[in-house]
């Protein structure tokens, strides 16, 4: 991934002593650490840390961790001078990536044993002592240790039950509460699939690289360009917008008036959602990434401990979802928008321009995605490429359980799915991966039970 250089680069600079570096909402730093096989501090080894411009050599101490201040955040390699290893000790890699943050310590720990790596047996543990921190991790500084420091990215562990006597109150309480804002944040993303598929009949499985889109158009408004969080909202809202324009001008509007059937259509969305992965990939690279360069700040609310950011993007989610409900019942292209999804021969009958509600709920549907993909990679911590695959199925098993086709039928299943998605970790003894596999047997007994839904009406056939 290509970083933008803020300033302008340096000529390296070589420090005998060590600097000392303490992150805060202004300041990144990289750490370096140097380990024996029994997790001691190996003083005198020296490292260098270059990136973006910036050089510096540091030499370990004693005491421990040695830190330096970078210029930027962004990707250092530090690279360990072998000449400087005591006799014997032998380094598991001589250069190490991490990616540093604005707020927190990116730490490398290089560990030195007493038999070469090439010879030296695999183990199945973790070789990192505990407080060392993990090769090109990132250490927090807020003491957000609890609920809140979990936003680790959609897709990672999440927050298990712990203890032999099952949940407490409050697990249980701060997982409601998590469980809440994934729905919120869901039903968002999940509007737009509701909307399209009630207007064209059209299931679309490229929605879910419109969330992906909304994230990296923040990662890039924020971390490229600099750009202030709620000019870059904006700007996000805007731009996913003008993918959905593009989309039905170029592709679904001329579909419609050859008469393709839907199941052809669909499977060109399915082609448009891998070419939009590999697009997005193309530009940000297959590691994750955070929106935000700070780290989350706890904010606890009700009992509830989740990050500042998580908080006001629910606020977010509320107001658009409402402005939504608003648009539907309370507007002419609203009701209109219903009429054609109720009937489109019985609604072009009475003036009623279909081609053109359907182009307008594409823009909305894309807009809102990419503002939920923004809010999400926020909340939750980071992204990557694959989010959008990843809530596919989420999303399409809220639509399916709220009923297919209804918009408030969506915000009631993203509601349900997040809340059995979060509140599935505090089972003893499931692993947290499998969190999201409970939203899809969800859909299968939905499927099974009540088809049309829990809002959807039942059709006849034949």
């Amino acid at each position: 991934m290509a970083i933008p250089a803020v300033i302008a680069a340096a000529p390296a600079v070589a420090a005998a002593a060590p600097a000392d570096c303490t992150p805060d909402d202004s300041t990144a730093c990289v750490v370096a650490i140097v380990l024996d096989e029994d997790s001691n501090p190996v003083p005198d080894v020296g490292v260098t840390i270059s990136g973006a411009g910036f050089e510096q050599d540091v030499t370990t101490t004693q005491e421990g961790p040695v830190s330096v201040e970078v210029p930027e955040v962004g990707i250092y390699t530090l690279t360990l001078d072998e000449e400087t290893v005591p006799d014997g000790l032998f380094p598991n890699a001589t250069e190490q990536q991490v990616t540093a943050q604005t707020g927190s310590s990116a730490r490398a720990a290089f560990r030195l044993g007493t038999t070469p790596p090439e010879s030296a047996e695999p183990t199945d543990g973790a070789t990192t002592a505990p407080g060392a921190g993990e090769t090109g991790g990132t250490e927090p500084t807020d003491a957000a240790s609890g609920p809140a420091a979990g936003d680790e990215g959609l897709g990672g562990a999440g927050t298990a039950a712990t203890g032999g006597g099952g949940p407490s109150l409050q697990q249980i309480w701060q997982q409601f509460g998590s469980g809440i804002r994934f729905g919120l944040l869901l039903a968002l993303a999940s509007v737009g699939i509701s909307l399209i598929y009630g207007t064209t009949g059209l299931s679309s499985f490229s929605h879910g690289e419109q969330v992906t889109l909304g994230a990296m158009f923040g990662f890039i408004g924020i971390n490229w360009l600099h750009l202030p969080v709620w000019l870059t909202v904006i700007l996000v809202i805007v731009a996913c917008a003008a993918t959905g324009w593009a989309q039905d001008a170029a592709i679904w509007a001329p579909l419609r008036r050859r008469g393709t059937p839907v199941t052809q259509m669909m499977i060109v969305t399915i082609g448009l959602s891998l070419a939009l992965q590999y697009a997005i990939q193309m530009v940000i690279g297959g590691r994750s990434h955070r929106v935000l360069p700070q780290n989350p700040k706890p904010l606890e609310i009700a009992g509830i401990t989740l990050s500042t950011a998580s908080w006001l993007s629910m606020l977010v989610a509320v107001v658009v979802i409402f402005f939504i409900a608003w648009f539907l019942t309370r507007t002419r292209i609203g009701r209109a928008t219903r009429a054609v999804s109720d009937n489109t021969a019985l609604a072009a009958a009475t003036g009623i321009n279909p081609d053109r509600i359907i182009r307008i709920v594409w823009i909305m549907s894309t807009g809102f995605a990419g503002l939920a993909g923004m809010l999400l990679a926020i909340s939750f911590g980071s992204f990557n490429w694959s989010l959008g695959m990843l809530l596919l199925l989420l999303m399409f098993a809220a639509v399916t359980l709220g009923g297919l086709g209804t918009a408030y039928g969506a915000l009631l299943g993203s509601l349900v799915i997040g809340l059995v998605v979060e509140m599935s970790t505090l089972i003893p003894g499931m692993p947290s991966d499998l969190r999201y596999a409970s939203a899809l047997v969800i859909l299968i007994l939905v499927l099974l039970f009540r088809p049309q839904g829990l809002l959807g009406r039942a059709e006849r056939i034949g």
